[in-house]
């Protein structure tokens, strides 16, 4: 039996990729992975077997990434960002544990990456600085009442809130009813950023409002982050206080 890995490269450069998620890289006869995912570490991948499918091909890109591993080879399989987090980590862990003991390969764990959340915050500045909640708005997997239920939840508790695949091809009116759901408790002027492709090439970054962000540029490489009660821009940057100042005059 070989042992498979699942790694999370990071938001999308090399330099925002772990040295231990790397070395694993490096050290796997075979790398699985998204096609996307694919060729942001390509670099890495000379000299091994690539299993490289399209979106909505995790299931059988995992089953092949075990068999891989079954069959004697160190396998890796890749996710964005971090891999426990809308990654293929759980997904792996299941094949796994689904098959009888003696039958299952080595689980080498999951190697921690920075999240697409983690990213975009870092470039908007400080707006995570206290609770918040990650929402996916992808309706793929996740009933939409349920995903609306949550993003309700999360407005009434005032929870900064980063949205995860705000908007799509064909789902355009999700967005629009998230923004709706939190005007009924949040002020207008609530600051909201939108990072797209965060730490690659093509990098953006927009800081509107709540009741305007819906007007941006916004798709699937995009990040939400919607601010708290708290939250505001000063220079272009867009911070939620800890509540230092409870502590301390001044600040």
């Amino acid at each position: 039996m070989g042992k498979i890995t699942v790694i999370g490269i990071g938001p999308g450069s090399l330099e925002d990729m772990t040295p231990r998620a790397r070395k694993a890289i490096e050290a796997a006869e075979v790398v699985a992975g998204y096609n996307t995912y694919i060729n942001l570490v390509e670099s890495l991948l000379a000299g091994k077997k690539v299993i490289g499918t399209a979106m909505m091909q995790e299931i059988d890109r995992c089953r092949m990434a075990v068999e891989e591993a079954v069959a004697g080879r160190d396998t890796v399989v890749v996710s964005s960002g971090d891999a426990g987090v809308y990654g293929m980590a759980g997904l792996v862990l299941e094949l796994i544990l689904q098959r009888e003991e003696a039958q299952r390969p080595e689980f080498g764990g999951v190697i921690a990456g920075v999240s697409a959340v983690n990213a975009a915050a870092s470039v908007l500045g400080a707006p995570l600085m206290h609770d918040f909640a990650v929402i996916s708005l992808s309706n793929l997997l996740t009933p939409w009442e349920l995903i609306r239920k949550r993003v309700e939840m999360a407005a009434q508790g005032d929870f900064v809130t980063a949205l995860y695949n705000p908007k799509s091809k064909k789902r355009v009116k999700n967005i629009e009813e998230v923004r709706e759901i939190m005007l009924k408790v949040r002020d207008p002027k609530t600051p909201v950023g939108i990072v797209t492709a965060a730490s690659r090439d093509k990098e953006t970054k927009v800081i509107s409002t709540l009741e305007d962000f819906t007007q941006e540029d916004i798709n699937m490489f995009s990040l939400v982050v919607i601010g708290n009660s708290q939250t505001y821009v000063k220079d272009g940057w867009m911070i939620t206080p800890r509540g230092y100042q409870n502590k301390e005059n001044g600040l």
